[in-house]
């Protein structure tokens, strides 16, 4: 992977090519490695090594940027031209600011997130962890489909105001879907860190529940006690979190427009972001170089702090918003210039209470519900109210008495993220979770009342 120097080396190399007033490169490298399955036989083993230099130009308020993944000097030189000249013929924008120095900001070291365990996996690894999922699969009279990853990553942002950026990290990601005639079970997990990926166990869990959920029964729709593993609560909830932007609200895309202040969900709802946690991933700088810092989003069910970029944080505070939106600071969470996005949380951790309860312990307490593994195919159907749509999967049962019953066939939802963080009546310890549909966070199981389901599904 290529070190912090390598980066400032090619860094020197672009700027001698270039005659803004201004330059950034944002380097990337991601060395990724693949092991996939399917019908208990592994089909596809792939190993892919992407390196870029993402260039932006800036000088009279215009910016642009442009891409190579060549490091000769005539492709740099023509990456840099282009840049250049793309800004050149942009309406100069009166809210770009120069660049990032790290005169404006403290530095902040992050986590460690480089595991020479996981950098060493190959694919000799992954297939010994495929072939104990299969024997699972077999002994349980299943069939099994997934995948095993390992990825070595590196991102550098060097400017010439003097700012450099660092980070490297690992990853190792699995994912296993049991299959049954009628019946499925699923379960997914990454880290940093190899050693936090206990597949053999996520294998057992997925069977189980391809076993426990054989000749489903069919259920009406109607509204229920539910339990959502924390995947199924990831994948929901994720909806929500672009919208804790100061550019969402400037540009009245948000549904805390005119919320924030007010007391939204329960009061057992906190949620920050915060890449320092342990269980989180990912650089502790955006897509500027900026340091990122702990930002409180929601506590005790109210709306607490958006996050900002450099620009957004301006703009605010210019703004007839400026008296009504918090405190109104540089968070460190924009993307690359330039963006329509302005920012977003990206290291969501859910505070859980001191009375965690475990996943049993909610079904022992449920008289009535439904036990939901995951769901997919979420769609959003009011965007002010957080109205989503979608349906569970792999894994979806009914609890009675505090016990689970049987495996039911699917149901279709339609609820609001917002009746839902005020309907939760318990939470397990949070997470390092990862869905389908939204970015990996540190979330709790959730029991939740009236969950509205709408339809039944033939599978």
């Amino acid at each position: 992977m290529p070190t912090k120097d390598q980066a400032q080396s090619i860094f020197d190399r672009i700027r001698k090519f270039s005659t803004a007033g201004e330059i950034e490169i944002l380097f990337s490298s991601t060395n990724f490695s693949l092991t996939r399955f399917a019908n208990n036989t592994i089909h596809q083993n792939v190993a892919e090594l992407n390196e870029s230099a993402s260039i932006r130009a800036a000088f009279d308020g215009k910016t642009a940027r442009a891409s190579t993944n060549r490091f000769d000097d005539e492709s740099l030189k023509r990456a840099v031209q282009l840049a250049e000249s793309m800004a050149k013929v942009q309406h100069p924008n009166p809210d770009l600011l120069p660049m990032a120095s790290p005169n404006e900001f403290q530095p902040s070291q992050g986590p460690k997130r480089w595991y020479d365990k996981t950098a060493a996996i190959t694919p000799g690894d992954r297939a010994e962890a495929v072939g104990k999922i299969v024997s699972i699969a077999k002994k349980n009279g299943l069939t099994t489909a997934g995948i095993f990853s390992s990825t070595q990553s590196a991102e550098t942002i060097v400017n010439s105001n003097g700012l450099t950026a660092h980070h490297e990290q690992t990853s190792a990601e699995v994912s296993i879907t049991m299959l049954d005639k009628d019946s499925s079970g699923w379960q997914k997990a990454n880290s940093p860190d190899v050693g936090n990926v206990d597949y053999a166990r996520l294998a057992e869990t997925a069977a189980q529940k391809a076993r426990e959920s054989k000749n489903p029964k069919e259920l009406p729709p109607g509204k229920y006690t539910v339990i959502l593993e924390p995947a199924a609560v990831l994948d929901l909830v994720g909806f929500m979190f672009a919208d804790f932007s100061g550019l969402g609200i400037l540009d009245q895309r948000s549904f805390l427009n005119n919320r924030i202040g007010t007391k939204l969900f329960g009061e057992n709802i906190t949620i920050r972001d915060d890449v320092f946690h342990p269980l989180q991933s990912g650089p502790a700088f955006d897509g500027e170089g900026v340091p990122r810092t702990r930002v409180t989003l929601v506590e005790n069910g109210t709306i607490g702090n958006l996050v900002y970029a450099r620009g957004t944080a301006k703009k605010m505070r210019g703004s007839e918003y400026a008296g009504k939106v918090g405190a109104i600071q540089v968070t460190g969470h924009g993307f690359p210039l330039p963006n329509e996005m302005g920012e977003a949380p990206m290291n969501i951790v859910f505070e859980t209470p001191g009375a965690e309860q475990t996943i049993a312990q909610m079904i022992a307490g449920t008289e009535r519900g439904i036990l939901v593994t995951r769901l997919w195919y979420i769609r959003e159907v009011d965007p002010y109210e957080k109205i989503l749509t979608g349906m569970t999967r792999d894994g979806t049962f009914l609890v009675e008495g505090g016990q689970i019953k049987y495996g039911i066939r699917n149901f279709r939802f339609n609820q609001s993220i917002i009746e839902t963080l005020n309907s939760v009546e318990a939470m397990s310890k949070a997470e390092r979770s990862c869905g389908e549909e939204s970015f990996d966070m540190v979330v709790p199981a959730m029991k939740i009342a009236q969950f509205n389901f709408t339809e039944t599904t033939k599978f």
